[in-house]
């Protein structure tokens, strides 16, 4: 199923809104570095795209108009390849080592008694960011210590 460009980038950003934001996943997940950059390029790139509009015109003269545009457009998308790339993450279907221990965090979370609200059959890495998050915010700090 393709979807579009615009639900990518809103899956992306609700993706980088459920992502947990814990130390212990960094050195297994890359979404945490994506998710730090994406948020700084959003509050960065516009500002930079201005001000690198403004300087180039200001030194080169207004004929060099033209790259200055596609400068600034060219940072500007920065961001949005982040929120691209965090929606195309989030609808990826778990490869079967990811998927079984997502089974295996699902069932140690049943046993401890917290019924997780996310099941799917074929989880995506939306549903895995759901039950992390859950697992981090429900749980205590020695299961989570068991599992990583």
């Amino acid at each position: 199923m393709q979807k579009s460009i615009m639900s990518q980038l809103n899956d992306g950003q609700q993706y980088s809104k459920i992502w947990p934001n814990n130390v212990a996943l960094a050195p297994i997940f890359p979404e945490r570095r994506v998710i730090k950059a994406t948020q700084l390029a959003l509050k960065v790139m516009p500002m930079l795209a201005v001000f690198s509009i403004f300087v180039q015109v200001q030194f080169f003269g207004s004929q060099f108009l033209p790259q200055a545009l596609t400068f600034a457009l060219f940072l500007l998308s920065m961001p949005l390849q982040g929120l691209y790339w965090l929606g195309k993450r989030a609808n990826t279907t778990l490869p079967p080592s990811l998927a079984s221990w997502y089974r295996e965090l699902q069932s140690k979370m049943q046993e401890n008694g917290y019924q997780p609200t996310v099941t799917r059959a074929q989880p995506r890495f939306y549903e895995l960011a759901h039950l992390l998050k859950e697992m981090f915010e429900k749980m205590d700090q020695a299961f989570t210590k068991e599992i990583f």
